[in-house]
């Protein structure tokens, strides 16, 4: 199994004729999917955060989204090609609370699960070094042109799905905690507003996370491939010539399939599973 990143364009074929072409790209050696759901996971806030829940223990989870994640590749001792993937995820929580009658207020904090896998990245010791057309024999050494085949570790992730929200009293025990306040990077606790606070004689805010990922480990290869050569596109560019914009909403297709929700036998039925939406319960049944 291999990822091609080294052929980009459509390889349609001005010539039938296809020859055989090295390429260099990432191989995939194993990967994993998993579902993981992180109980009561406490959650950093500003000053301003933290005064809303401290007067009100009713709040209402909102959204979660995943600022910036850390993939670390270790080798695991004593099982040699397979290394420890780890992945800590930095997530923005939004929350809301009402703070007088018919008045909500939203704030923000920040939330950090960490997982660990195992895979199989087989082994190697090479050094890579690739050119530099601004470095000439009589300069110094460019380190930045080094590189390893050490295995890369992968992780897609969707956005945490955000299950509940609760204020608890002032030193209750998380569920799950994998660092505190002071090892949030100054990055990602710019996206919100203020300095993020921990202290232990305040209400927490604790939420529950679930998330879809997948883990993969790749290592650098080359492969012989059969291609054909590149083929220049048909298609022109074109720029729009109307400023009016409700000119070119009138040339939108109508969306009918938004207003024709499908049923759940059309949703989960193999002749859907392209995602093709069958007619306002006009299909066949």
């Amino acid at each position: 199994m291999s990822e091609n990143r080294g052929v980009s364009g459509p390889l349609c074929g001005c010539s039938p004729d296809r020859e055989t072409v090295c390429i260099d790209t990432f191989r995939v050696l194993d990967s994993c999917r998993d579902r993981d759901c992180y109980e009561d996971v406490r959650v950093y806030l500003c000053p301003f955060g933290q005064e809303i829940i401290d007067r009100n223990v009713a709040v209402r989870a909102k959204e979660a989204t995943i600022l910036c994640t850390f993939v670390g590749v270790d080798p695991v001792q004593f099982n040699r090609g397979f290394y420890q993937v780890t992945v800590r995820f930095y997530i923005k929580v939004t929350c809301e609370a009402c703070v007088a009658i018919g008045r909500n207020q939203e704030f923000s904090g920040i939330a950090v699960v960490e997982k660990r896998v195992v895979l199989y990245g087989s082994v190697g010791n090479v050094s890579i070094f690739r050119s530099d057309p601004n470095v000439g024999p009589c300069d110094a050494c460019n380190l930045d042109n080094r590189s390893t085949n050490v295995p890369v570790g992968v992780c897609e992730v969707v956005n945490p799905v955000l299950l509940s929200a609760r204020v608890v009293e002032p030193k209750t025990p998380c569920g799950y905690c994998c660092c505190c306040c002071a090892d949030i990077p100054t990055s990602v606790s710019s996206a919100v507003s203020g300095n993020l606070t921990d202290s232990d004689d305040k209400n927490r805010l604790l939420v529950t996370l679930g998330i879809f990922s997948i883990i993969r480990i790749e290592r650098p290869a080359q492969y012989l491939i059969k291609a054909s050569d590149y083929c220049v596109p048909d298609k022109e560019c074109l720029a729009q010539e109307d400023d009016d914009p409700c000119s070119l909403f009138r040339k939108m297709a109508f969306p009918v399939g938004e207003f024709c929700p499908p049923s759940r036998g059309e949703l989960v039925g193999p002749e859907n599973e392209n995602g093709n939406r069958g007619g306002c319960g006009c299909g066949k049944h």
